[in-house]
């Protein structure tokens, strides 16, 4: 495979964070950068990366709480989400605040995400795909077949969880529309791709059209 990947599951929320290098050029990204950085440091150290981009599939402070460090850290990183959640990533003090956590005002947003765009790191790329209903700006990232694994990888980030969608209370969520996201934009995939989700265990788009109860 042309990619190498460390996961690691960060914070109270237990959020999958996801650090994925190029081999050829060891530019990287880094995908929910949520919490626990001396973790995502070690990992990006021990991989000997060079991270480009710091992605958030959305904007929930259990995704984005470590952005600051690693912007510190890595001060030529791009921080890039789609703009529909930028009104959620700039109340990242008061989302805290909700849940008994203090952050202070995350770094500006360098790139704006935008649907079916390729964005390219080292000799790779990802698609963007635009999956909102857990938040407006939501978003699963796609790797090709043979580039982080045999099959195709989505990264759903808060969209669907392995035998679950994400919640649908918080701000600017909309139930209905997640499911339209789900399956119109990810059903659509042949069945054996991998899905990653930003919470608990991998799954695959085909084990989610068969036995998902909320589809």
């Amino acid at each position: 495979m042309s990619l190498e990947i460390k996961t690691l599951v960060v914070g109270p929320f237990q959020c999958n964070c996801s650090v994925i290098v190029c081999k050829q050029t060891k530019e990287a990204i880094v995908i929910d950068a949520g919490d626990e950085f001396p973790k995502i440091k070690k990992a990006l150290t021990d991989l000997g990366a060079n991270v480009v981009f710091s992605v958030a599939t959305h904007a929930h402070l259990d995704h984005i709480g470590a952005f600051s460090e690693l912007k510190s850290f890595s001060p030529k990183t791009q921080i890039a989400l789609h703009r529909d959640d930028e009104f959620l990533y700039k109340i990242l003090p008061d989302q805290g605040r909700m849940f008994g956590f203090s952050y202070d005002m995350p770094p500006l947003i360098d790139r704006y995400l935008q649907d079916e765009e390729e964005i390219q790191f080292g000799q790779q790329k990802f698609s963007v795909i635009h999956t909102p209903g857990h938040s407006p700006g939501g978003i699963c990232l796609r790797f090709e077949a043979g580039s982080l694994a045999p099959e195709p990888v989505v990264f759903s980030g808060d969209t669907l969880f392995r035998s679950s969608i994400g919640r649908t209370d918080l701000w600017g969520a909309d139930h209905s529309q997640l499911i339209k996201s789900i399956k119109q934009r990810l059903l659509t995939f042949d069945d054996q791709t991998r899905i990653c989700p930003g919470h608990g265990p991998n799954s695959s788009v085909g084990l989610e059209r068969r036995e998902n109860p909320f589809l």
